[in-house]
């Protein structure tokens, strides 16, 4: 039986995730072994304006996994769930990836032609993300010994990718951006999540919905 493509997850999946305050960011699914040694494995990515904590993950997880199992989709395929939030290196995409970035400093690659914020600068530069208004957002630069504040239309932004800090930005520098954005972690804290391995937040279920484990 041929596994569900990730469009037909996604319909599956969105009514469940939405309801619990949610948004879909993606779905993924990959395979391991072979033939009839096969098992799936389906990650689910979802984020939401107040963060998120293992405990409502988990039960989310719970939620999905008895949601896939009722449409059997998989027939006799195991597959592996995982609920998971973006992973620190995600690409701002859409205007609320920019609101719960803010604070963080991203990387920024400009369309070609479009001018730099500043006289001379290159079209790739890292920056913190402030606030977005009306298709423009304010980009700190200049880090902790030149903060200052340029703004940047979304349209003349190729990408943006959240980078970690490893270590706190300048007060100045911060109270430029915004503050961070609520429910978010303060920027200079993931050295020590990484140590822990704990990034992103995630649970991973077996094919069956009462089991569930927490990484």
């Amino acid at each position: 039986m041929p596994m569900p493509t990730e469009e037909r997850l996604s319909q599956l999946v969105a009514g469940l995730v939405e309801r619990r305050g949610f948004d879909l960011e993606g779905v993924e699914i990959s395979t391991a072994g072979k033939h009839a040694e096969a098992q799936a494995r389906v990650k689910v990515i979802v984020d939401s304006d107040d963060g998120s904590d293992l405990d409502t993950i988990a039960e989310l997880s719970k939620e999905l996994s008895e949601r896939l199992d009722e449409a059997d989709d998989f027939g006799e395929t195991e597959y592996l769930l995982e609920v998971t939030t973006p992973g620190i290196d995600r690409p701002l995409t859409v205007d609320r990836h920019w609101h719960r970035a803010r604070g963080r400093k991203v990387r920024i690659s400009l369309r070609p032609g479009a001018p730099t914020p500043d006289s001379g600068g290159s079209d790739t530069f890292d920056a913190r993300v402030g606030e977005l208004t009306d298709g423009t957002v304010a980009l700190v630069l200049g880090g902790k010994r030149n903060p200052h504040r340029v703004s940047v239309a979304l349209a003349d932004i190729a990408e943006a990718v959240v980078q970690v800090d490893f270590s706190p930005p300048g007060a100045r520098e911060l109270e430029l951006a915004g503050g961070v954005a609520p429910g978010r972690p303060q920027p200079g804290e993931e050295e020590e999540v990484l140590e822990t391995e704990a990034l992103p937040e995630s649970v991973t279920a077996s094919d069956s919905p009462t089991e569930g484990i927490v990484e």
